[in-house]
Parts: C-alpha cells; sequence; structure tokens
C-alpha cells in the first residue's frame, strides 16, 4: 500500500508539474521572438513572427512578415509562411539569448510583381545567433549571426532564368567570444561563388540599340565570384579590408581595399543618433540646425584616419571590347579612337588647372588606353590622415594630391 500511494502520488507529482509547465514553455518561446523582433527592429528590420512553439530548446515559428523601418506605406511586405527553427536556444541571466543554429526549408515561392517571377533557395542556415538584452549598442549589432550560409539560389523572371548563385557563405569571429560585453575584435569574411545575371533580361528600359551594345561588349551576361576580408579591432577602431574583389569571368575584376583607424563602437553610435534624429524631424532643419549638424559631422570625421586605400581594376576584355565598339561606331580604327580619347582627356585636365594632376593622370590614362591590362588608384599618406584634415586640403588640390601621396600605376 505505501508503495502504491507512493507511485500514484510520484505520477500526480509529475503531471502537475508538466501540465504547469505548459504555459511557461509558451511564454518563454513567444517572449524570445518578441525579443528578436524587438532587436531587429532597432536595427531598421520590421519582422512579425508567426506562433511560436517550444521542444527542449528548440523554438520553432511559423512564417514571417518582414519589411524595413519606415519604408514607405505603399511598399509591399514580404510574407512566407516557412517555418523556422532555432535550435540550441539558450537564455543568458542578463535575458539576452544564444542560438546554436536557425534552419530555414528550402525556399519556392512565386514573385508577386510585373512582370511576375518565381525565386528558389536551398540550404538557408544561420549559426551562432546573438540576440542581446536591454537597449542595443553598436557592438551588439556586431554580433547578431556568426555565419549564414546558403546553397543554389534562382530566379526567374516570366519563366526565363534572370539570376543565379551557387553558394554564399558570410561568416565572422569574435574575441573574446559571441555576445561578450568586451568584445575586442572582430574578423569577417564572405564568399560568393557562381554568380551569374542576365543584364539584359534585368533593364526593362534596355532597347534594342543598347542590346546589341551590351552583347557586343560582353556584357549581355556576367558571371563570377565576390569575395571580401575584413578586420577590425575596436578599441581603436582599426579597420582593415584587405581585400573586396568582385572577378568576373571573361570581363575583369575589381578589388578595393583600405586601412583606416577611429572607427570605434562610439563613432557608429553617435553617426546612428544623428541619424535617428534626421528621420523623426518631420520639418527641414534652419541654417542654425543644418549649420550645427555639419559642425558635429565634422567633429566625428576628426577622430578617423586614413592609413592607406586603393582599387584596382584588372581587364580581361571588356574595355578592349568597349574601344572597339565605339570605335566602329565612330566608323574609325581602334588607334585612331584611343588617340582621340587621349586628347580629350588630357583637354579636360588642363581645364582643372591643377597641373600635379594633370602631370599624374595623364601618362598614366595614356598608357591604359594603348594596353588596357590593369589600372591601380592608391592613397598612402607619409602618417594616417584624418578625414577634416584632408578635406581642409582640398581647398587646394596640389596640397592633397601630396597629402594623400597620391598614385596612379598603369599595367603593374
Amino acid at each position: 500500500m505505501r508503495i502504491t500511494r507512493t507511485a500514484t502520488m510520484m505520477l500526480l507529482a509529475t503531471t502537475a508539474t508538466a501540465t504547469l509547465m505548459q504555459p511557461a514553455q509558451a511564454l518563454e518561446a513567444q517572449a524570445f521572438v518578441d525579443r528578436v523582433e524587438e532587436v531587429y527592429r532597432h536595427f531598421g528590420y520590421d519582422l512579425e513572427f508567426g506562433p511560436a512553439t517550444l521542444d527542449g530548446d528548440t523554438i520553432t515559428v511559423e512564417g514571417v512578415t518582414a519589411n524595413l523601418v519606415d519604408e514607405e506605406e505603399d511598399h509591399e511586405d514580404v510574407t512566407t509562411e516557412t517555418t523556422f527553427t532555432f535550435s540550441g536556444v539558450t537564455e543568458r541571466e542578463d535575458g539576452s539569448y544564444l542560438v546554436d543554429s536557425l534552419t530555414v526549408p528550402d525556399l519556392d515561392t512565386p514573385i508577386n510583381a510585373e512582370p511576375p517571377g518565381h525565386i528558389t533557395l536551398a540550404d538557408i542556415r544561420a549559426e551562432g545567433l546573438y540576440i542581446p538584452a536591454g537597449e542595443p549598442t553598436a557592438t551588439d549589432g556586431l554580433q547578431l549571426v556568426e555565419s549564414i550560409s546558403t546553397g543554389p539560389l534562382a530566379i526567374t523572371r516570366e519563366g526565363e532564368e534572370v539570376i543565379t548563385m551557387d553558394s554564399l557563405v558570410a561568416s565572422s569571429t569574435f574575441d573574446p567570444e559571441l555576445g561578450a560585453e568586451d568584445l575586442q575584435s572582430v574578423t569577417s569574411e564572405l564568399a560568393i561563388t557562381g554568380l551569374w545575371a542576365d543584364l539584359v533580361t534585368l533593364n526593362d528600359v534596355v532597347d534594342g540599340d543598347a542590346e546589341t551594345m551590351l552583347e557586343e561588349v560582353g556584357l549581355s551576361e556576367i558571371s563570377g565570384d565576390v569575395t571580401q576580408t575584413l578586420s577590425w579591432s575596436l578599441d581603436d577602431g582599426h579597420m582593415v579590408m584587405d581585400e573586396f574583389l568582385f572577378d568576373f569571368a571573361d570581363l575583369g575584376s575589381l578589388n578595393i581595399t583600405f586601412d583606416v583607424t577611429g572607427v570605434t563602437p562610439e563613432l557608429l553610435e553617435e553617426v546612428n543618433a544623428m541619424g535617428e534624429m534626421n528621420a523623426e524631424s518631420d520639418e527641414e532643419l534652419s541654417e542654425e540646425e543644418a549649420q550645427a549638424q555639419m559642425m558635429q559631422g565634422m567633429a566625428l570625421m576628426q577622430n578617423v584616419e586614413i592609413a592607406s586605400a586603393s582599387i584596382r581594376y584588372d581587364d580581361a576584355s571588356l574595355v578592349g571590347n568597349l574601344l572597339d565598339y565605339y570605335a566602329e561606331k565612330a566608323g574609325v580604327d581602334r588607334a585612331t579612337f584611343v588617340e582621340t580619347l587621349q586628347a580629350q582627356a588630357a583637354n579636360m585636365l588642363a581645364g582643372v588647372g591643377v597641373a600635379s594632376l594633370a602631370d599624374l593622370l595623364d601618362p598614366a590614362i595614356d598608357n591604359f588606353l594603348d594596353d588596357p591590362q590593369s589600372l591601380e588608384i592608391s592613397v598612402n599618406p607619409a602618417n594616417p590622415t584624418s578625414l577634416l584634415v584632408l578635406m581642409a586640403a582640398a581647398a587646394n588640390p596640389e596640397g592633397l594630391i601630396t597629402a594623400l601621396n597620391l598614385t596612379v600605376d598603369v599595367n603593374e
């Protein structure tokens, strides 16, 4: 009897506990999605999730309606009934959340536009999500997700493919760790592979002549990869982008790099505050307010210093094809057309009235048009120089060129 009574009491206690836990689980799931909506709204995304359920440490959400905050009223919301699965959800003592992964079923949905279209996207996954507590900061915004990846993408219009992609991977590494209050540094990488687009079909205003030009210079379709690497030390705002490369097969590649300091979270907070103030104001700024805002912006730029920056183009065929096409349109051979362009560029530079700029660019333009292989423009000041100083130097272009140590390299 004693054993039976004990077993009965344990069964009743278990049942009662399970019953009491059901509302708590639902509330926890709803509290999580409410917090996700609140955090992402702070960063400009208006999300409205469907019903959420909790099973262990997995929260499943049925659908979402999305838009950008402050988007015009006539802009149509994006709504999907896709199931979002947040796995490994943990709530920390401060009220923030960490999530191991977010998975979404493959997308296969129509695009309600004119002309109508369709989009498919496979293998969608995010790992290492951070949902901060309290008022999100600029540092919090850096840590929202560790990595995002997808498989193949295809967008069609009226049954014809216009954009495809093999894969996308964007990842970040945080020091000391994701969700740390004392975040020290961030390194990030981006790789988009197998990107392809039909530029003629995408552009509704391309006429017959323009379509012919795009085809003859190899721009009716483009394909290639996009890669980027960046590191950022938060204490001094030292940000280095080693590569931001757009590499398009049979056309050419464009790579952008820079090395700057002073881009701190505090600076980002002040810039965001200025932007929010402008967005909230329905009235045009008075002259005094505009001047005050300009002075505030100049004070912010004083903190940002540039150590180096460059932009490099390597031609595969695009420039040569353009020269051939427009030479034929002009009814002359390519050499004659190039000579005309070189003369026009020289006259334009002479009209600017900055001798050092003409001395720098004139031979570079001539050499590149004669043999279009590569062109790189870079700045490497002797010492890191603030943007405010450079703006002041712009009043004297000769001095600005010297201050920047501006160089132009051709076919190197």
